[in-house]
Protein backbone atom coordinates (compact mmCIF):
# COMPACT_ATOMS: atom_id res chain seq x y z
CA UNK A 1 0.00 0.00 0.00
CA UNK A 2 1.19 3.51 -0.82
CA UNK A 3 2.24 5.59 2.19
CA UNK A 4 -0.09 8.37 1.04
CA UNK A 5 -3.11 6.07 1.09
CA UNK A 6 -2.18 4.62 4.47
CA UNK A 7 -1.66 8.15 5.83
CA UNK A 8 -5.05 9.38 4.58
CA UNK A 9 -6.96 6.39 5.95
CA UNK A 10 -5.16 6.51 9.30
CA UNK A 11 -5.86 10.21 9.79
CA UNK A 12 -9.39 9.99 8.42
CA UNK A 13 -10.23 7.60 11.25
CA UNK A 14 -8.29 9.60 13.85
CA UNK A 15 -10.13 12.81 12.98
CA UNK A 16 -13.53 11.15 13.21
CA UNK A 17 -12.62 9.71 16.60
CA UNK A 18 -11.20 13.09 17.67
CA UNK A 19 -14.47 14.82 16.84
CA UNK A 20 -16.34 12.33 19.01
CA UNK A 21 -13.81 12.66 21.81
CA UNK A 22 -14.15 16.46 21.78
CA UNK A 23 -17.91 16.04 22.09
CA UNK A 24 -17.42 13.67 25.03
CA UNK A 25 -15.03 16.07 26.78
CA UNK A 26 -17.50 18.93 26.40
CA UNK A 27 -20.35 16.66 27.44
CA UNK A 28 -18.79 15.75 30.80
CA UNK A 29 -18.03 19.42 31.58
CA UNK A 30 -21.57 20.39 30.60
CA UNK A 31 -23.06 17.63 32.75
CA UNK A 32 -21.01 18.72 35.76
CA UNK A 33 -22.00 22.35 35.23
CA UNK A 34 -25.65 21.27 35.48
CA UNK A 35 -25.24 19.65 38.90
CA UNK A 36 -27.11 21.10 41.90
CA UNK A 37 -25.64 24.32 43.26
CA UNK A 38 -24.30 22.52 46.33
CA UNK A 39 -22.00 20.36 44.20
CA UNK A 40 -21.24 22.57 41.21
CA UNK A 41 -17.96 24.40 40.78
CA UNK A 42 -17.36 27.84 39.34
CA UNK A 43 -17.55 28.22 35.58
CA UNK A 44 -13.76 28.52 35.20
CA UNK A 45 -12.96 25.47 37.33
CA UNK A 46 -15.62 23.46 35.49
CA UNK A 47 -14.48 24.28 31.95
CA UNK A 48 -10.72 24.64 32.42
CA UNK A 49 -10.26 20.83 32.64
CA UNK A 50 -11.92 20.49 29.22
CA UNK A 51 -9.24 22.72 27.69
CA UNK A 52 -6.46 20.90 29.55
CA UNK A 53 -7.67 17.43 28.53
CA UNK A 54 -7.86 18.47 24.89
CA UNK A 55 -4.50 20.26 25.02
CA UNK A 56 -6.27 23.45 23.94
CA UNK A 57 -5.52 25.87 26.78
CA UNK A 58 -2.58 27.79 25.22
CA UNK A 59 -4.43 28.30 21.92
CA UNK A 60 -7.62 29.31 23.73
CA UNK A 61 -5.88 31.87 25.91
CA UNK A 62 -4.40 33.64 22.87
CA UNK A 63 -7.83 35.05 21.96
CA UNK A 64 -9.84 34.76 25.21
CA UNK A 65 -9.35 36.66 28.44
CA UNK A 66 -11.59 34.48 30.60
CA UNK A 67 -12.95 30.95 30.67
CA UNK A 68 -16.71 30.70 30.23
CA UNK A 69 -18.99 27.88 29.15
CA UNK A 70 -20.06 29.61 25.94
CA UNK A 71 -16.55 30.57 24.89
CA UNK A 72 -15.11 27.09 25.54
CA UNK A 73 -17.94 25.29 23.73
CA UNK A 74 -17.73 27.65 20.78
CA UNK A 75 -13.95 27.27 20.61
CA UNK A 76 -13.83 23.48 20.92
CA UNK A 77 -16.94 22.76 18.87
CA UNK A 78 -17.24 25.14 15.93
CA UNK A 79 -14.14 27.33 15.70
CA UNK A 80 -12.64 26.80 12.20
CA UNK A 81 -9.34 28.34 13.37
CA UNK A 82 -8.95 25.70 16.07
CA UNK A 83 -7.34 22.71 14.28
CA UNK A 84 -8.71 20.26 16.85
CA UNK A 85 -12.28 21.58 17.08
CA UNK A 86 -15.14 19.28 16.14
CA UNK A 87 -15.72 21.41 13.04
CA UNK A 88 -12.06 21.18 11.94
CA UNK A 89 -11.84 17.45 12.75
CA UNK A 90 -14.85 16.60 10.60
CA UNK A 91 -13.52 18.83 7.81
CA UNK A 92 -10.12 17.11 7.89
CA UNK A 93 -11.70 13.64 8.04
CA UNK A 94 -13.79 14.51 5.01
CA UNK A 95 -10.73 15.78 3.10
CA UNK A 96 -8.82 12.58 3.85
CA UNK A 97 -11.80 10.48 2.80
CA UNK A 98 -12.22 12.51 -0.40
CA UNK A 99 -8.57 11.87 -1.29
CA UNK A 100 -9.21 8.12 -1.04
CA UNK A 101 -12.62 7.84 -2.68
CA UNK A 102 -11.27 5.09 -4.91
CA UNK A 103 -10.00 3.10 -1.91
CA UNK A 104 -13.07 3.24 0.34
CA UNK A 105 -16.72 2.25 -0.19
CA UNK A 106 -18.99 5.06 -1.39
CA UNK A 107 -21.08 4.64 1.78
CA UNK A 108 -18.12 5.69 3.90
CA UNK A 109 -17.52 8.88 1.97
CA UNK A 110 -21.22 9.73 1.86
CA UNK A 111 -21.42 9.28 5.64
CA UNK A 112 -18.59 11.69 6.46
CA UNK A 113 -19.55 14.08 3.67
CA UNK A 114 -23.11 14.33 5.03
CA UNK A 115 -21.74 15.13 8.50
CA UNK A 116 -19.51 17.83 7.01
CA UNK A 117 -22.39 19.42 5.07
CA UNK A 118 -24.49 19.51 8.26
CA UNK A 119 -21.87 20.96 10.58
CA UNK A 120 -20.80 23.52 7.98
CA UNK A 121 -24.23 25.15 8.37
CA UNK A 122 -24.16 25.18 12.17
CA UNK A 123 -23.53 28.26 14.31
CA UNK A 124 -23.23 28.72 18.06
CA UNK A 125 -26.77 30.14 18.16
CA UNK A 126 -28.05 26.85 16.70
CA UNK A 127 -26.42 24.94 19.54
CA UNK A 128 -28.03 27.22 22.11
CA UNK A 129 -31.46 26.84 20.47
CA UNK A 130 -31.38 23.07 20.05
CA UNK A 131 -29.44 22.30 23.23
CA UNK A 132 -25.78 21.46 23.71
CA UNK A 133 -26.56 17.87 24.68
CA UNK A 134 -28.37 17.31 21.39
CA UNK A 135 -25.31 18.57 19.51
CA UNK A 136 -22.93 16.34 21.48
CA UNK A 137 -25.20 13.37 20.81
CA UNK A 138 -25.30 14.29 17.10
CA UNK A 139 -21.50 14.18 16.91
CA UNK A 140 -21.34 10.84 18.72
CA UNK A 141 -24.07 9.40 16.49
CA UNK A 142 -22.27 10.48 13.30
CA UNK A 143 -19.01 8.99 14.56
CA UNK A 144 -20.71 5.70 15.46
CA UNK A 145 -22.41 5.63 12.06
CA UNK A 146 -19.09 6.16 10.31
CA UNK A 147 -17.39 3.38 12.31
CA UNK A 148 -20.27 1.02 11.67
CA UNK A 149 -20.17 1.80 7.97
CA UNK A 150 -16.41 1.22 7.96
CA UNK A 151 -16.67 -2.18 9.64
CA UNK A 152 -19.73 -3.19 7.62
CA UNK A 153 -18.62 -2.14 4.13
CA UNK A 154 -14.82 -1.72 3.92
CA UNK A 155 -12.68 -4.50 2.50
CA UNK A 156 -10.68 -5.84 5.43
CA UNK A 157 -7.24 -5.35 3.95
CA UNK A 158 -4.33 -3.10 4.90
CA UNK A 159 -6.43 0.04 4.43
CA UNK A 160 -8.93 -1.23 6.98
CA UNK A 161 -6.11 -1.99 9.43
CA UNK A 162 -4.75 1.55 9.18
CA UNK A 163 -8.22 3.00 9.76
CA UNK A 164 -8.60 0.85 12.85
CA UNK A 165 -5.16 1.91 14.09
CA UNK A 166 -6.11 5.56 13.78
CA UNK A 167 -9.34 5.06 15.69
CA UNK A 168 -7.84 3.26 18.66
CA UNK A 169 -4.63 5.28 18.98
CA UNK A 170 -6.81 8.40 19.23
CA UNK A 171 -9.32 6.78 21.57
CA UNK A 172 -6.64 5.54 23.97
CA UNK A 173 -5.13 9.02 24.16
CA UNK A 174 -8.50 10.59 24.96
CA UNK A 175 -9.49 8.04 27.62
CA UNK A 176 -6.15 8.48 29.39
CA UNK A 177 -6.33 12.28 29.30
CA UNK A 178 -9.94 12.41 30.45
CA UNK A 179 -9.33 10.02 33.33
CA UNK A 180 -6.11 11.74 34.38
CA UNK A 181 -7.54 15.25 34.62
CA UNK A 182 -10.92 14.30 36.07
CA UNK A 183 -9.44 11.88 38.58
CA UNK A 184 -7.06 14.58 39.80
CA UNK A 185 -9.96 17.04 40.19
CA UNK A 186 -12.42 14.61 41.80
CA UNK A 187 -10.08 12.49 43.91
CA UNK A 188 -6.97 14.42 44.94
CA UNK A 189 -7.10 12.46 48.21
CA UNK A 190 -9.18 9.29 48.14
CA UNK A 191 -9.31 9.10 51.92
CA UNK A 192 -11.27 12.35 52.05
CA UNK A 193 -13.81 11.73 49.31
CA UNK A 194 -17.37 12.79 50.13
CA UNK A 195 -19.21 10.01 48.30
CA UNK A 196 -22.61 11.72 48.57
CA UNK A 197 -21.25 14.67 46.60
CA UNK A 198 -18.90 12.86 44.25
CA UNK A 199 -21.46 10.29 43.09
CA UNK A 200 -22.93 12.77 40.60
CA UNK A 201 -19.56 13.91 39.33
CA UNK A 202 -18.18 10.41 38.89
CA UNK A 203 -21.47 9.45 37.24
CA UNK A 204 -21.06 12.32 34.77
CA UNK A 205 -17.52 11.15 33.97
CA UNK A 206 -18.66 7.57 33.38
CA UNK A 207 -21.58 8.68 31.24
CA UNK A 208 -19.30 10.83 29.11
CA UNK A 209 -17.46 7.63 28.15
CA UNK A 210 -20.66 5.56 27.85
CA UNK A 211 -19.36 3.59 30.84
CA UNK A 212 -22.02 4.11 33.51
CA UNK A 213 -24.03 0.94 32.83
CA UNK A 214 -20.85 -1.05 32.26
CA UNK A 215 -19.64 0.04 35.71
CA UNK A 216 -22.93 -1.07 37.30
CA UNK A 217 -22.85 -4.44 35.55
CA UNK A 218 -19.26 -5.20 36.54
CA UNK A 219 -19.01 -3.79 40.08
CA UNK A 220 -22.63 -3.71 41.33
CA UNK A 221 -21.51 -1.19 43.94
CA UNK A 222 -21.42 2.53 44.62
CA UNK A 223 -19.01 4.47 42.43
CA UNK A 224 -15.46 4.31 43.76
CA UNK A 225 -12.48 6.05 42.16
CA UNK A 226 -10.26 2.96 42.13
CA UNK A 227 -12.95 0.94 40.36
CA UNK A 228 -13.45 3.72 37.81
CA UNK A 229 -9.71 3.69 37.11
CA UNK A 230 -9.67 -0.09 36.78
CA UNK A 231 -12.62 -0.07 34.38
CA UNK A 232 -11.14 2.61 32.13
CA UNK A 233 -7.59 1.23 32.16
CA UNK A 234 -7.53 -2.54 32.61
CA UNK A 235 -10.95 -4.04 31.83
CA UNK A 236 -10.65 -5.17 28.23
CA UNK A 237 -14.35 -6.03 27.97
CA UNK A 238 -15.10 -2.29 28.04
CA UNK A 239 -14.41 -0.98 24.49
CA UNK A 240 -13.08 2.45 25.48
CA UNK A 241 -10.59 1.18 28.07
CA UNK A 242 -6.87 1.47 27.43
CA UNK A 243 -6.56 -2.32 27.46
CA UNK A 244 -9.31 -2.77 24.87
CA UNK A 245 -7.75 -0.10 22.64
CA UNK A 246 -4.39 -1.81 22.75
CA UNK A 247 -5.92 -5.21 22.06
CA UNK A 248 -6.77 -3.76 18.63
CA UNK A 249 -3.59 -1.70 18.14
CA UNK A 250 -1.34 -4.65 19.00
CA UNK A 251 -3.32 -7.01 16.77
CA UNK A 252 -3.28 -4.70 13.75
CA UNK A 253 0.44 -3.91 13.99
CA UNK A 254 1.22 -7.59 14.44
CA UNK A 255 -0.38 -8.12 11.02
CA UNK A 256 1.03 -5.03 9.29
CA UNK A 257 4.64 -5.30 10.45
CA UNK A 258 5.37 -7.80 13.24
CA UNK A 259 9.13 -7.17 13.14
CA UNK A 260 8.97 -3.37 13.11
CA UNK A 261 9.72 -1.15 16.11
CA UNK A 262 6.13 0.10 16.28
CA UNK A 263 4.86 -3.48 16.72
CA UNK A 264 7.39 -4.04 19.52
CA UNK A 265 6.28 -0.87 21.31
CA UNK A 266 2.61 -1.81 20.95
CA UNK A 267 3.30 -5.31 22.29
CA UNK A 268 5.16 -3.91 25.28
CA UNK A 269 2.33 -1.51 26.15
CA UNK A 270 -0.28 -4.22 25.61
CA UNK A 271 1.56 -6.56 28.00
CA UNK A 272 1.70 -3.84 30.68
CA UNK A 273 -2.05 -3.32 30.42
CA UNK A 274 -2.80 -7.05 30.26
CA UNK A 275 -0.78 -8.05 33.32
CA UNK A 276 -1.01 -4.94 35.50
CA UNK A 277 -3.29 -4.66 38.54
CA UNK A 278 -5.34 -1.67 39.67
CA UNK A 279 -3.86 -1.66 43.18
CA UNK A 280 -0.33 -1.59 41.78
CA UNK A 281 -1.15 1.34 39.51
CA UNK A 282 -2.76 3.41 42.25
CA UNK A 283 -0.02 2.56 44.73
CA UNK A 284 2.68 3.86 42.39
CA UNK A 285 0.52 6.81 41.38
CA UNK A 286 -2.28 6.98 38.82
CA UNK A 287 -1.15 10.35 37.43
CA UNK A 288 2.36 9.00 36.89
CA UNK A 289 1.01 5.90 35.12
CA UNK A 290 -1.34 7.87 32.85
CA UNK A 291 1.28 10.51 32.00
CA UNK A 292 3.68 7.77 31.03
CA UNK A 293 0.98 6.05 28.98
CA UNK A 294 0.12 9.25 27.09
CA UNK A 295 3.80 9.81 26.29
CA UNK A 296 4.26 6.21 25.15
CA UNK A 297 1.10 6.35 23.06
CA UNK A 298 2.41 9.51 21.39
CA UNK A 299 5.78 7.85 20.78
CA UNK A 300 4.02 4.87 19.22
CA UNK A 301 2.06 7.19 16.94
CA UNK A 302 5.31 8.81 15.83
CA UNK A 303 6.86 5.40 15.20
CA UNK A 304 3.85 4.31 13.12
CA UNK A 305 4.29 7.46 11.05
CA UNK A 306 7.99 6.74 10.62
CA UNK A 307 7.44 3.12 9.59
CA UNK A 308 4.37 3.47 7.39
CA UNK A 309 3.08 6.98 6.78
CA UNK A 310 4.12 10.23 5.15
CA UNK A 311 6.53 12.06 7.44
CA UNK A 312 7.00 15.78 6.81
Amino acid sequence: MLSRTADNLYWMARYVERAENMARILDVSHRMSQLPASTAHTSASEWLPALIIAGQRPLYEKDHDEITAGAVIGFMALDPDNPSSIFSSIRQARENARAERNAIPSEMFECINAAWLEIKEMHYANLVDTGFRDFFDWVKDRSALFRGTTVGTMLQNEGFYFARLGTFIERADNTARLLDVKYHVLAPDEDRIDEAVDYYQWGALLRSLSAFKAYRLIYRDSIKPRNVAELLILRDEFPRSLHACYDVVHQQLDVLGPKLECARLAGEMHARLHYNRAQDITRRGLHRFLTEFINRNSALSAEIAKDFLLVA
